[in-house]
C-alpha cells in the first residue's frame, strides 16, 4: 500500500493513497478466517468453516469490513507520516476519492486538524465603552417595584372605579359568533390591570368600571395568537368585577419584607437593599452595553486582527447545516427546483460561505481565550440551568433537558455559556478603559 500525505496548509490536508488488488484479496482471506472461527454453519464443525464458504454467505460484508479496515490504516499511516497526534483531527476526515479499479483501489481522503490560534494583543483589541451612571430615580423605581413584588394584597373599601394597576376580581365568559369556547370561561379570577396579560384591548375596557359592574367587551384576538382556532377572530366577553383590590407598598419596610428580598441577610436594611439594587442596575445595564455595543465591535476586531488556517471540513459542516436551516424553510416545488439543478445548490452554499468561516473561526478564537482566562463551565452546571429555565416556564424539568440533549444543543448551550463569561470577564478586565455617562 502506497500513502502519500502533505499538508494544504496547518489545519489541512490531502491524503492519498493506492491499494493492489493482492492486499485487498490478503486482507479479505483475514477477515473471512477470523469470522470462520466463530460462525456457524450447517455441515462444518464450529471453528472449522472453510474461508470460502464464508466469502461466498457474507461477501459484501467482508468486502465492506475490509475497506474500512483500509481506511483506518491508511489515516493511521497518513498522521504517521505528516507527524501529527489523532487527538489534533477535528471533524470526519472527508473521502473525495474512492475508486476501484482492475488493479486495486484509489483513494484521496481530506484531513483537518485543529488550528494554532496566536491570540496576543486580545485584551487590547477591547473597545472602549462608556459605564451608565445609575439615577436616583432608576433606585426608587425598581425599589418600588420590588416592594410591590411582596406586599400584601387589600381590598379597596372606597368607591371608586378601577383604574390602571389595581387588580380585579372577576368573572367572565367568552364569545365567538355567539358560542362560548372552549378556555375562555373563569370565576374569581384575578387580573392586574395594566399587566398586559390579557387579549389586547381587554384590560383597558375594563378600566373605569365599580365593583358590582358587568360589562360586554369586545376584542379581537391577535393574529398570531397560539390557538389557531381563535387566532384573529373578534369575540365578546361577558366581565363581571366583583372587587377592586390593590398592592398596599410601604415606603418604610419591615425587617420581615426586607428578609424576602435579602434571603440570607440577618438583620437587613433598606440600605443594604438599596446597595443591591443600585450594582443589580449597573450589571444589567452593562450587559446590555456588552452584547448591544461592545461585543459587536470586539467580534469584528479579532475576527479581521487573528488570522490563522481553518479546518475546512468544520467550515463545510457549517455551511451545510446553514443550507439546511434554509432549506426546511421552502417550500416541495423549491426543493424539488434545487435538487434538479446542482449547480443552484452551490450557489445556495456559496452565500453562506463567508459567514460560515467567520463562525468558525470565533468558535476557535473563543476556545482558545476561554483557555487563556480560565473560563470553565461544568455539564452539571448546564443541567441546572436549563432545569431553572423549565421551572420558570412551568416545564417538567426532565422532559425539558432530554428535549435538548435529543437535539444535540447541550454543546452549543455549553458554548454559549462559556462566550458569556469570558466576553464579560473581558470587557470588565480593564476598568481604566471606562468613561463615565453623567445622568440627565
Amino acid at each position: 500500500m502506497q500513502v502519500s500525505a502533505k499538508k494544504v496548509d496547518s489545519a489541512n490536508s490531502i491524503v492519498e493513497a493506492k491499494v493492489s488488488k493482492e492486499l485487498l484479496s490478503k486482507k479479505e482471506d483475514k477477515i473471512a478466517a477470523k469470522a470462520a472461527k466463530s460462525m456457524r454453519v450447517d455441515g462444518f464443525r464450529q471453528g472449522k468453516v472453510p474461508v470460502n464458504v464464508v466469502k461466498a454467505r457474507h461477501g459484501d460484508q467482508i468486502k465492506q469490513d475490509t475497506e474500512q479496515e483500509i481506511l483506518k490504516e491508511v489515516f493511521d499511516q497518513a498522521l504517521k507520516e505528516l507527524g501529527v497526534a489523532a487527538d489534533t483531527v477535528v471533524g470526519e476526515p472527508q473521502i473525495s476519492k474512492f475508486d476501484k479499479t482492475d488493479d486495486g483501489l484509489n483513494i484521496e481522503v481530506k484531513v483537518s486538524f485543529k488550528p494554532t490560534v496566536n491570540v496576543e494583543g486580545y485584551q487590547d483589541m477591547v473597545p472602549e465603552y462608556k459605564t451608565p451612571r445609575i439615577m436616583k430615580k432608576d433606585i426608587e423605581q425598581r425599589l418600588e417595584d420590588m416592594l410591590k413584588s411582596v406586599a400584601s394584597m387589600e381590598k379597596i373599601e372606597e368607591k371608586r372605579a378601577l383604574q390602571n394597576g389595581d387588580f380585579a376580581q372577576i368573572d367572565f365568559e367568552g364569545f365567538i359568533d355567539g358560542k362560548a369556547f372552549e378556555g375562555g370561561k373563569a370565576e374569581n379570577f384575578q387580573l392586574e390591570i395594566g399587566s398586559g396579560s390579557f387579549i389586547p384591548g381587554f384590560e383597558d375596557a375594563m378600566i373605569g368600571m365599580n365593583a358590582g359592574d358587568e360589562k360586554d367587551i369586545e376584542v379581537t384576538f391577535p393574529a398570531e395568537y397560539n390557538s389557531k382556532e381563535l387566532a384573529g377572530k373578534p369575540a365578546l366577553f361577558k366581565v363581571k368585577l366583583h372587587e377592586i383590590q390593590a398592592k398596599k407598598v410601604s415606603t418604610n419596610p419591615d425587617e420581615e419584607t426586607l428578609k424576602k428580598l435579602l434571603p440570607g441577610v440577618e438583620k437587613p436594611t433598606l440600605k443594604e437593599l438599596e446597595t443591591q439594587v443600585k450594582e443589580q442596575l449597573k450589571n444589567e445595564k452593562l450587559h446590555g452595553i456588552f452584547n448591544e455595543e461592545v461585543k459587536p465591535k470586539y467580534v469584528e476586531i479579532i475576527l479581521e486582527k487573528l488570522q490563522f488556517d481553518l479546518p475546512e471540513n468544520i467550515v463545510d459542516q457549517e455551511i451545510d447545516m446553514q443550507v439546511r436551516n434554509i432549506f426546511s424553510k421552502m417550500s416541495e416545488d423549491e426543493i424539488k427546483e434545487y435538487s434538479e439543478n446542482p449547480k443552484k445548490i452551490e450557489e445556495k452554499r456559496a452565500e453562506f460561505a463567508d459567514e460560515a468561516r467567520n463562525s468558525v473561526k470565533l468558535t476557535f478564537i473563543v476556545d482558545e481565550l476561554a483557555k487563556r482566562e480560565e473560563i470553565k463551565v461544568e455539564d452539571q452546571e448546564v443541567m441546572q440551568m436549563i432545569y431553572f429555565e423549565a421551572m420558570q416556564q412551568g416545564q417538567d424539568p426532565k422532559q425539558y433537558f432530554e428535549y435538548y440533549e435529543k437535539q444535540g444543543l447541550l454543546p452549543a448551550i455549553k458554548m454559549s455559556v462559556v462566550e458569556d463569561r469570558l466576553f464579560t470577564k473581558l470587557f470588565t478586565k480593564e476598568p481604566k478603559t471606562a468613561k463615565e455617562i453623567e445622568g440627565k
